[in-house]
Parts: structure tokens; C-alpha cells; sequence
């Protein structure tokens, strides 16, 4: 028979060491997607550069990358890197270089999709108005393709700030890994990790609905 007692006073008493986790989480969250939009439009630019070594380079570092665990990249950026670069590198810095990495590979493929989805008639029509392949670029392709590529690029937010949990593993101070401090100090992992998932529902879920809605309204449109 099940005699467990909840003691959520455990949880009211430490809530601001664990909001300090979560502020923490939401931070390496927001550096890391602006990180990462960067390096995707690079792996992407390589990917459709017309010189097929920028092609092979962009295609090979975008699948190394998508096909390998992303704890192991992130052990990897925090172990391999000091030793690598003879290098000082914090559990902060590994985390976000880690993730930064992982997320610029999709973040890629969602630029590049979005840009070859842009119809090629729209190019065509763009030079006969005497346009140039960069004010084509700007003025035709980009809003369409921006357009059609937020919403990925909204849900890749939503994977980061989950992601975001597996710094605990380095010893990153988000959310997760204060949770895990304070069981092992409390003997009290039930209460801390289901309040700790509530948390991140509480925010996860809301935004996947508006990117849900907000894809519903473009496909309409």
C-alpha cells in the first residue's frame, strides 16, 4: 500500500534557489537560439554554395552533427575542447558551445528548406524586372522564405530550453541541476522533479500551441 507523504513545503521553502536554476535555463535557452541562427545560416549558405567544396564541407559537418548524440557533443565540447585548444572552458561555455552546435545543424536544414520552397518562377520573374541575383535574393526570396521558416525556427526554441536540462550532466546550474542538488539534500526527489516538470510544461506547452496556431494561420493564408 502506497504510504508516501508529500512535504511540498520543501519545495515553497527552496523555490528561489530553484527559480535561479530557471533563470539560468531560460538564459542559456535565448544564447543559444541567437548562437545558433547564426551558425545555421552559415552550415546553410555552405550547403548551397555553388563551389562543391563549401557544399562538402557544409554537408558533412550538418550530418556528423544531426546523426551523433547531442549529450555526447556536449561531453565532448566540455572535455575534448580544453584539451584540444589548451583552453580554460567552463561548464557554462561548454553547455552553450554544445548546444549551439547541435541546434545550427537543424537550424540549417530549416534555412535551406525554406529558401529552395520559395517557387523558382519567382527568381525568373525577378531577373526579367532586371533584378540582380542579391536584390532578388532580398526583395523575393528572403520575406518568403523568412515567412515559412519561423515556426521551425519558434519549435527549435522549444527543444532548446529542453535540451537545456543536459548541462546538469556537466554541472551547469539550470533548473534541473539545482533540483538535483537539493533531492540529494533533501531526500525528497518526488516533490523537487515533479515540480521541476511542471515547470518546463508550463512553459513548453504554451509556446508548441502557439506555434501550432501560428502554422495553422500561415497554411490558410
Amino acid at each position: 500500500m502506497f504510504t508516501y507523504t508529500f512535504r511540498w513545503d520543501i519545495v515553497a521553502a527552496n523555490l528561489p534557489f530553484l527559480m535561479s536554476g530557471l533563470q539560468a535555463t531560460l538564459t542559456i535557452s535565448a544564447l543559444t537560439l541567437v548562437l545558433s541562427l547564426f551558425g545555421g545560416l552559415l552550415i546553410a549558405a555552405l550547403d548551397m554554395s555553388r563551389h562543391w567544396p563549401l557544399r562538402a564541407i557544409g554537408l558533412t559537418v550538418g550530418e556528423i552533427i544531426r546523426n551523433t548524440p547531442i549529450l555526447v557533443q556536449l561531453l565532448w565540447a566540455y572535455y575534448v575542447l580544453p584539451i584540444v585548444f589548451g583552453i580554460n572552458l567552463s561548464a557554462y561555455a561548454a553547455l552553450v558551445i554544445g548546444l549551439s552546435v547541435y541546434s545550427s545543424a537543424f537550424i540549417g536544414e530549416v534555412y535551406r528548406a525554406g529558401i529552395q520552397a520559395v517557387p523558382a518562377g519567382h527568381r525568373e520573374a525577378a531577373k526579367v524586372l532586371g533584378l540582380s541575383s542579391l536584390q532578388a535574393f532580398r526583395r523575393i526570396v528572403l520575406p518568403q522564405a523568412v515567412r515559412m521558416t519561423l515556426p521551425p525556427l519558434a519549435a527549435n526554441f522549444v527543444q532548446l530550453i529542453k535540451y537545456s536540462s543536459l548541462g546538469a550532466v556537466i554541472s551547469v546550474s539550470e533548473i534541473t541541476r539545482r533540483g538535483m542538488e537539493l533531492s540529494s539534500s533533501t531526500f525528497r526527489p518526488l516533490e523537487i522533479f515533479t515540480f521541476i516538470a511542471v515547470v518546463y510544461f508550463f512553459i513548453c506547452w504554451p509556446l508548441a500551441m502557439a506555434i501550432r496556431l501560428w502554422e495553422s494561420r500561415l497554411a490558410r493564408r
